[in-house]
C-alpha cells in the first residue's frame, strides 16, 4: 500500500491523551480549553478513563465487549498504544458516561477487575505547546519547525545510489530486527532461526538487492496539498511544516520539491491564487471556520491527464453559496492555466466527520471526466477520487513484477489479492495463474476492479467488496482448490500501514492449501508482528501450520524519501518441524497472539 509523505491534517478535535491532573475546574477555563465551547460538541466533555486492562487485549474485542456484550453507546475510544493497561473512553452525553462508570468499574475481564472513573477534557495541544515553547517576550521559539524539504524530501540531499544503499541498510535492519523478535517470542524456533542467519549474513532469510526507481524526480501520481496560511498569515496551498500537537499550523509551498511532477506544481499554483482571491476563507484547524482545506491531486505518467479533487468544510452556507463555490472552482480550474496543466477531471469533497462504518467522505463529480487512466505492465487502470493506486507507477511495475517473480504462479494456480484496491496487482497475477480472487473494503474500489477486468479483457478475476477479516476463508471456498490434480493457492497480501489484523492472519493460517504467502509491506517495522504470527507455532487459534520466511526484496517507491516497499515470500515447509525442539505439551505455550489494534 501508499505510504504518503504529505503533511498530515490536523483531526477534528485535540489529540492530546494525558490525562489532567487538576481537580478545580475553574482550570479549565484558559485557553487551553477553548475548544470545548468553540465546537459546538465534543465528546473530551464525555470522557472516563479505563484502567486495569489485561496484559493482552485487541481493540476489535475491547470495541466488541463495550458495544455488544455490554451495550455502552461509546463515541470514540483511545488507546495510547497496543497492551496499555489504561484507556480514555468518550461519550455523547453525561448519561451515558454516567452508566458506563457504573457498568465497567469493578467489572472482571480476563481476569483482570476494571476501574472506571470521569476523566477531564485534554488540553488543546496547539495552545499548550504554544505556550511551552514561548519566550519572555511571548513570541513562539519555534524550535522543532523543518522546512518543506526536510519534511517531505529528507534523503533529497543524498545522490540516488546514496539513498539505495542507506535504504538497503535500513531493511537489513528491519529484517534483523524480525529475526530477534522470532528468537524471543518463539523459543522453538531458536534453532531454525540460528541456521538461518548463519546461511543469510545474520538475517532470517534471504535478502536480494534493492530494485531502484525506474524515475526519480516528479514520479508522484498522487498529493493531497493542504490548505492553510504560511508563518506571514497569506494563504498558501502546500504542505504542512508541523503538525497541530507540536504547535504548528503554518502551510509552505512545495514549488521545490523534486518528488512532485509539474502538472501539479502548476495545478497548486493556479488553485492558491483563487484561494487567495476567494471570499471563501481557508479551514482553520485551530478555530473550526473556514472552508477550503485540501487539494487532492492525481495524475496519470501514461496519459497526462490530470484529476483534482477540492476538499471542503461546507459549514452553514447556503444552497447559493454552495453553487456559487462550486461553479467558482469549475472556473478557475478550466481556464487557460488549468488547461495547461492538463486538468481532465474535477471533484468536490465535502470534508466532515464520518459516521460508523463511513471510509470516505462524499464526493461530488463537477466536471470533465469521472476517473483518469494510468497503465501497469501494460495494463490500463481506471483511478475514481478515492480510490488506491501505488503512487510511482513506474516503480510499481517492478514491485508487481518481483510479486509475481517470487510467487512463480502457474496455470493452475490460484490467487487470492488480499487488499486489493483497484485490482492492480491481481490482474498483473492473472495472465499467469488459473484464477484471482481479490477483496477489498472499499466499495468503490472494487467497482474500479471490475471495469479494469473488463476493460483489459480479464476473464479470470473476480472482486468482492467486504473487510478482508471476514471473507478470506469464503474466498477460499469459492478458489474450489483440488489438489489431487496439482493445482495450487497463493495469497498476495498488500494491506495498510498498520498490517493485517490478526483475524485475517488466523484465518490465512488455517487455510487448507495455501501453501505460499507474498507479502507486500509499506510499511515494514509495522508488519514485523504479522510476520512473527504467521511462523508461530500450532495452537488452539493458529490451527495451520505455521510459515517460513523464504526470501525478502525491497523496492524503491519514493525516491528522496525514507520508505520502501519490502516484499517477502513466505512457505509453508513442513521441514520446519525437525527444528522445533519441543514436546507436544509445551508447543502452544508461546507469547499469546496480540491482537493488533484496527485503523
Amino acid at each position: 500500500m501508499e505510504v504518503e509523505n504529505d503533511a498530515a491534517i490536523a483531526e477534528e478535535s485535540p489529540k492530546e491523551e494525558v490525562p489532567n491532573k487538576h481537580d478545580d475546574k475553574s482550570e479549565m477555563k484558559g485557553e487551553e480549553y477553548a475548544y470545548l465551547d468553540a465546537t459546538g460538541f465534543t465528546s473530551e466533555l464525555f470522557k472516563i478513563e479505563l484502567r486495569g486492562l489485561p496484559k493482552y487485549y485487541g481493540i476489535g474485542e475491547l470495541k466488541k465487549l463495550l458495544n455488544v456484550k455490554m451495550k455502552l453507546s461509546t463515541n470514540k475510544i483511545k488507546i495510547m498504544k497496543p497492551g496499555s493497561p489504561f484507556i480514555f473512553i468518550c461519550f455523547r452525553n453525561q448519561e451515558d458516561r454516567e452508566a458506563a462508570i457504573k457498568a465497567l468499574d469493578g467489572y472482571k475481564w480476563k481476569g483482570k477487575s476494571l476501574s472506571a472513573f470521569e476523566a477531564k477534557p485534554a488540553p488543546d495541544p496547539l495552545i499548550r505547546r504554544r505556550k511551552e515553547a514561548s519566550t519572555a517576550e511571548g513570541e513562539p521559539l519555534n524550535i522543532k519547525r523543518r522546512t518543506v524539504e526536510a519534511s517531505a524530501t529528507s534523503l533529497a540531499y543524498l545522490t540516488y545510489d546514496e539513498q539505495l544503499k542507506q535504504k538497503q541498510s535500513e531493511m537489513e535492519n528491519v529484517l534483523q530486527k524480525f529475526g530477534k523478535e522470532l528468537w524471543s517470542s518463539i523459543p522453538t524456533l531458536r534453532t531454525f532461526v540460528e541456521k538461518q542467519r548463519l546461511l543469510h549474513g545474520g538475517l532470517p532469510c534471504a535478502f536480494e538487492p534493492i530494485r531502484p526507481s525506474p524515475m526519480q524526480d516528479g514520479y508522484r501520481n498522487k498529493c493531497e496539498f493542504s490548505i492553510g496560511k504560511d508563518a506571514l498569515g497569506v494563504k498558501r496551498v502546500g504542505f504542512r511544516v508541523g503538525s497541530y500537537s507540536n504547535g504548528f499550523l503554518e502551510v509552505e509551498s512545495i514549488a521545490h520539491l523534486k518528488h512532485i511532477p509539474e502538472c501539479m506544481k502548476q495545478t497548486v499554483v493556479l488553485f492558491e491564487q483563487f484561494v487567495q482571491s476567494s471570499p471563501f476563507d481557508v479551514y482553520s484547524a485551530e478555530t473550526y471556520q473556514g472552508h477550503f482545506r485540501q487539494l487532492t491531486v492525481r495524475m496519470s505518467h501514461a496519459t497526462g491527464q490530470v484529476m483534482v479533487v477540492v476538499g471542503v468544510h461546507l459549514q452553514s452556507l447556503s444552497e447559493e453559496e454552495k453553487q456559487t463555490m462550486k461553479s467558482s472552482i469549475v472556473e478557475c480550474l478550466t481556464s487557460e492555466p488549468g488547461k495547461q496543466a492538463g486538468i481532465s477531471s474535477i471533484h468536490f469533497e465535502v470534508i466532515q466527520k464520518r459516521q460508523q462504518g463511513q471510509y470516505t467522505n462524499p464526493i461530488e463529480h463537477l466536471y470533465g471526466e469521472t476517473h483518469i487512466e494510468d497503465t501497469i505492465l501494460g495494463l490500463t487502470f481506471r483511478i475514481s477520487p478515492a480510490a488506491f493506486f501505488q503512487i510511482n507507477t513506474p516503480a510499481a511495475e517492478v514491485l508487481y513484477q518481483c510479486a509475481i517473480d517470487v510467487a512463480a504462479p502457474s496455470k493452475s494456480t490460484s490467487i487470492l489479492d488480499i487488499c486489493c484496491g483497484t485490482g492492480t496487482i491481481g490482474l498483473c497475477f492473472a495472465r499467469h495463474c488459473k484464477q484471482v480472487l481479490g477483496v477489498d473494503i472499499v466499495e468503490q474500489a472494487i467497482e474500479d476492479a471490475k471495469h479494469n477486468a473488463q476493460k483489459n479483457g480479464i476473464e479470470n478475476c473476480s472482486f468482492f467488496a467486504g473487510n478482508s477479516d471476514d471473507l478470506i476463508m469464503s474466498l477460499i471456498r469459492h478458489a474450489n482448490i483440488m489438489p489431487d490434480q496439482h493445482e495450487s493457492l497463493i495469497a498476495i497480501v498488500d494491506p495498510p500501514r498498520a498490517g493485517l489484523h490478526i483475524r485475517s492472519i488466523t484465518q490465512l493460517r488455517n487455510a487448507r492449501g495455501l501453501d505460499k504467502l507474498v507479502y507486500v509491506s509499506c510499511s515494514p517495522q509495522s508488519a514485523i508482528k504479522n510476520w512473527v504470527d504467521l511462523m508461530r507455532p500450532c495452537s488452539k487459534q493458529l490451527r495451520g501450520e505455521p510459515f517460513v520466511a523464504k526470501k525478502a526484496m525491497a523496492v524503491d517507491l519514493f525516491p528522496h524519501t525514507p520508505h520502501t516497499e519490502l516484499v517477502i515470500l513466505f512457505e509453508r515447509e513442513k521441514e520446519i518441524k525437525q527444528e522445533l525442539v519441543v514436546d507436544s505439551e509445551n508447543i502452544c505455550t508461546d507469547k499469546p497472539v496480540d491482537p493488533q489494534p484496527e485503523t
